[in-house]
């Protein structure tokens, strides 16, 4: 049989089950923003492992009148989370019978609380401001806490201040600020 041979081509295969197959714009965009959202990941996660997304605290002071106030708060914080508020009055002296604490009222809606240790001996609110009478404590230096962490529904942090209060003249004033993550 003439004409009649084997014939036998040699194909070349390739070497990856990707030759040939074109990329298009839309799939390196997509590539792209994958490693961009990862990128946003692991950032997220280090800053977590850094301590920046917990409580970070402050202290403030103010004096006036003859009176130091400090307050030590969170500055940052998260729903759910231990925070410090503690207000710590000086005066060389004494107060007399009773110390009145004037704090901005709606501040501590972000809060799930305890109470205030020790407790008020009388508490009164206007539309804007929370008074807290104490009875005076032996010596120059009053501290109150408040035992509270932040609701779980709080979304949004709060702004205040914080004053001591002699014959209703706000005489040391501190302002603060809480901001929370999510």
């Amino acid at each position: 049989m003439a004409g009649s041979g084997c014939y036998t081509e040699r194909v070349r295969l390739p070497e990856s089950t990707l030759d040939g197959i074109e990329s298009r714009a839309e799939g390196r965009a997509a590539t792209w923003g994958r490693r961009a959202f990862l990128l946003l990941l692991l950032a997220l996660v280090a800053a977590g492992m850094a301590g920046l997304l917990g409580v970070a605290t402050t202290s403030s002071t103010a004096e006036g009148g003859g009176y130091e106030l400090t307050l030590e708060h969170a500055t940052r914080a998260r729903a759910g989370l231990d925070v410090p508020w503690q207000v710590t009055v000086h005066h060389p002296g004494g107060f007399g019978k009773s110390l009145t604490l004037a704090v901005t009222g709606d501040y501590f809606d972000i809060y799930e609380t305890q109470g205030f240790t020790p407790d008020a001996s009388a508490a009164t609110r206007d539309g804007d401001t929370l008074y807290l009478t104490f009875d005076a404590p032996p010596g120059d230096t009053f501290v109150v806490a408040y035992d509270a962490y932040i609701q779980p529904s709080s979304q949004q942090g709060r702004a205040g201040s914080v004053s001591v209060l002699v014959d209703g003249s706000r005489e040391a004033t501190v302002d603060f600020r809480t901001r929370l993550l999510p």
